[in-house]
């Protein structure tokens, strides 16, 4: 498209806006006269981008090619989210101790002098400079660079015309860690997100690793060699105490701490909607604070791109979205993203290893971090990181005799923004699968998707170690709940590769799970063995926990399908349209309550008063009225969410499942396990514990969800993960202050779960979407568009996305900036 072309379409823009009465202060050169200077300016090489704002202050970014597209949209993230980035760049800097002294927290619930450790020792390794030294497709493409590029002085155009003591968020204003960033700042941010499942989510363990200073391993029998455990299963923690020593690495969507982070996806094909048109439900669950958060936007290069949907901080384009002929989201996959090893050391010397019976040594990456004390001093930490031949080393069982080194599936990926530019030009399916063998640049997510002929598609592209159950069973030194430990004194054992993988150690595309369908594709954390219930996935390797039990939230996602097809649902007709999508996604309903509410009311009339665990005797019959009058939903002012929330919880504390009635069976995996036994003494006391738990907390055991989960003073619909909820929200209470800069002190008690939701039909006319973003598109509270869509979100209250030009010219309050370099 040409600098006049480009001018006579802003021209076009220019005009609609004035006729709807924008303002001129917010209607920046666009007069004849501007537009034919930014002709003279692209023909100079410069970048021309203009951002319209619709309704809830989304941006539409146009531009004539990626360096102007980057420019918009780093201009317009920084209008609203500038001190998050800027905060994130200083933790992808390593220099979070020096701003912010070294006992804050950042916002991976680590330590700044551990996080400044483990990012100092990233930069020394040099991994990201080399990759961008790398030609495409390993390395960034020219696009990539391009979009980065202006991106940055996008960023940086903004602080400048604002200048850092006029920001409108306080919570950076004026502060010595904000100013300009550079192209190197984004792409470490990038290879921070690619490595989230991998080593980014082991930092404590690799920041405090001190050769030989790991608690002594007890001698346990090693697993015997083929004790693999059969494909698909998932592996069981393992009996020795040396298992029960090696350190387990969180994970996003299935950390122990976290289990709520994760997603649901709905690919809806021709066959399961009612007109034949193919839908897309795209719900990710991750935190409303910290880079965690998504922004919406459009990025539009007339003739070469036109994408909708949400990008996460920090990264210059979409990850979820949606094009005219192709909508696709993510969900985080469940397959093993790192392989853990067991290093034999040297003895006397705890940083050499043996391999095929030589010696070799670890790297030692050494660090020196900046640090301000409480008072101002300033000072420097001296770290050490050390990496083996197969990946960092970690400090829990590093002894005289062992230690175990973790291996990032992703520690060469910085092709995931070539990725995800490429499926955001594609049109079809068969150019999303295209992408996907191109670039191979998926992290650790599964990606679900519909074209515009109604088929869809489910894929787990994620970079998963290449371990086949055989080499498992052969190299197997102890198991973890998350995963097995090999043993690394041989190179038997390191990860294999496929002739089609762009990088060795990893299965290629031809390995990938996937199932094309015609009637529907899902995901809600759950392995792909059930992706629809009707075409199980099976014979996948162990590493892709294809057959895992299935999670109450996977097994109602399931239902609900079956549910919305079979017209069972209250919701009309059999099949999916539009408004039974977004119906369906809001409708609140909740697994467990389903399965077990009615054996919980039999419990208490069956015994009215109970023996709480302290053998306190416990009135439980206001609370079975409440659990029998409640409509096991989850909305904001459903009366019974609250106490059945406290009697899982307790449930849970009891740490067995006695209590159930009917096991898990392979040949009813929707329903089972289910059902609780009246006579089973802990699921009484468990009963009793929850009463006296609301009473503690001065709640009345009919409370309705909203009375206890609020943001901004807002109730919110949702719940729990652990309750079988598919649209999950859940929040503790207020945010608690902050650990330095814009992250929250503790992420636990802000609201964390449903955040993009996007309903998509790809119709003959084009796409037609609604969306929500549950926390709006600024972090700033000053904002307008802080909590303008929390609100909007708590009345179920979704936005049509303007998509094309007529609809974005005719939206309401539209305003109009366009910048030029």
């Amino acid at each position: 498209m040409s600098g006049r072309q480009f001018g006579s379409r802003v021209r076009r823009f220019a005009s609609g806006a004035l006729a709807l009465g924008v303002t001129s202060a917010l209607l920046t050169a666009l007069v004849p006269g501007a537009a034919q200077a930014a002709d003279s300016e692209v023909d100079r090489g410069g970048w021309t981008a203009r951002i319209s704002r619709t309704e809830y202050g989304v941006p539409h970014v146009l531009a004539h090619d990626f360096g102007g597209l980057g420019y918009g949209y780093g201009y317009a993230f920084a209008q609203d989210n500038l001190c998050q980035l800027a905060d994130q760049v200083v933790t992808a800097r390593g220099e979070r101790s020096r701003h912010f002294g070294p006992d804050g927290q950042s916002v991976d619930r680590v330590g700044n002098l551990v996080s400044d450790t483990y990012q100092q020792g990233v930069l020394r390794t040099g991994t990201v400079k080399r990759l961008l030294a790398t030609p495409a497709p390993l390395g960034p493409t020219d696009e990539a660079r391009q979009l980065v590029d202006g991106y940055v002085a996008g960023y940086n155009r903004y602080l400048r015309d604002t200048g850092p003591d006029h920001l409108p968020d306080p919570s950076c204003r004026g502060k010595d860690w904000v100013g300009p960033i550079t192209a190197d700042d984004v792409w470490n941010i990038l290879y921070e997100v690619n490595t989230m499942s991998g080593s980014a989510a082991a930092k404590q363990q690799i920041a405090t690793a001190v050769p030989g200073a790991g608690d002594a391993l007890a001698s346990g029998a090693a697993p015997a060699a083929g004790a693999a455990p059969a494909a698909g299963a998932a592996l069981a923690p393992g009996t020795s105490e040396e298992a029960a020593a090696v350190p387990l690495i969180g994970a996003p969507g299935r950390s122990a701490d976290n289990p709520e982070l994760g997603s649901n996806a709905w690919a809806i094909g021709r066959d399961a909607s009612r007109n034949g048109n193919g839908l897309l439900l795209a719900n990710p669950h991750l935190h409303w604070a910290g880079p965690e958060r998504f922004y919406q936007a459009q990025l539009t290069i007339p003739g070469v791109l036109d994408v909708a949907g949400a990008g996460l901080y920090g990264i210059p384009f979409l990850q979820i979205g949606h094009t005219r002929g192709l909508a696709w989201s993510h969900t985080t996959s469940y397959a093993d993203h790192f392989a853990l090893h067991r290093l034999t050391l040297v003895p006397g010397d705890p940083t050499a290893y043996l391999v095929d019976g030589k010696v070799e040594r670890m790297v030692e990456e050494k660090v020196q971090v900046a640090v301000r004390a409480a008072d101002g001093t300033p000072s420097t930490v001296d770290r050490t990181v050390y990496r083996s031949r197969l990946g960092y080393v970690l400090a829990n069982g590093w002894t005289g005799q062992y230690a175990y080194t973790f291996g990032d599936a992703n520690a060469e990926n910085l092709r995931s923004l070539n990725q995800w530019l490429a499926i955001g030009r594609a049109q079809n399916l068969d150019q999303l699968r295209q992408a996907q063998r191109t670039y191979q640049g998926l992290p650790w997510v599964y990606t679900t998707a519909v074209d515009s002929t109604g088929t869809t598609w489910f894929t787990d592209a994620s970079a998963v170690p290449h371990l086949p159950d055989e080499q498992l069973g052969r190299c197997l030194a102890a198991v973890t709940p998350l995963g097995p430990v090999l043993d690394g004194s041989t190179t038997a054992c390191d990860p294999g590769s496929d002739p089609d993988a762009l990088v060795p150690g990893v299965f290629g595309p031809a390995n990938h799970p996937s199932l094309t369908r015609t009637d529907y594709v899902a995901n809600a954390n759950n392995g792909p063995y059930l992706t629809n219930a009707d075409a199980p996935i099976t014979g996948l390797p162990t590493v892709y926990k294809g057959a895992s039990e299935r999670m109450l939230r996977s097994q109602l996602s399931l239902r609900m399908i079956a549910d919305r097809r079979s017209g069972t649902d209250g919701l009309g007709a059999p099949g999916f349209t539009l408004g039974s999508l977004q119906a369906t996604m809001f409708g609140n309903r909740v697994q467990s309550a389903e399965l077990d509410r009615d054996d919980a009311v039999a419990l208490c009339r069956a015994h009215p008063v109970i023996a709480g665990s302290d053998g306190t005797q416990v009135d439980v019959r206001p609370a079975c009225d409440a659990l029998a009058a409640w409509d096991t939903r989850a909305d904001a002012d459903s009366h019974g969410t609250v106490l059945w929330q406290a009697y899982r919880d307790a449930l849970a504390r009891t740490g067995t499942t006695a209590w159930q009635t009917v096991p898990a069976d392979p040949a009813q995996p929707l329903t089972t396990p289910r059902g609780i036994d009246a006579a089973n003494p802990d699921a009484q006391r468990a009963l009793a514990d929850a009463v006296k738990d609301l009473a503690t907390r001065g709640l009345p055991v009919d409370a309705p969800i909203g009375s206890v989960q609020r943001w901004a003073g807002t109730p919110l619909h949702g719940c729990s993960h652990q309750l079988g909820c598919f649209n999950v929200l859940m929040t503790a209470g207020p945010d608690s202050g902050t650990g330095g800069g814009t992250y929250p002190t503790n992420l636990r008690t802000v609201p964390h779960g449903t955040s993009f939701v996007m309903a998509t039909e790809l119709t003959d006319h084009g796409p037609r979407t609604r969306t929500l973003l549950a926390y709006g598109e600024s972090a700033n509270p000053a904002s307008p568009h802080f909590t303008d869509q929390t609100r909007a979100y708590a009345r179920k209250q979704w936005m049509t996305e303007r998509f094309t030009e007529a609809e974005i010219r005719t939206a309401p309050g539209l305003t109009i900036t366009t910048l030029r370099r």
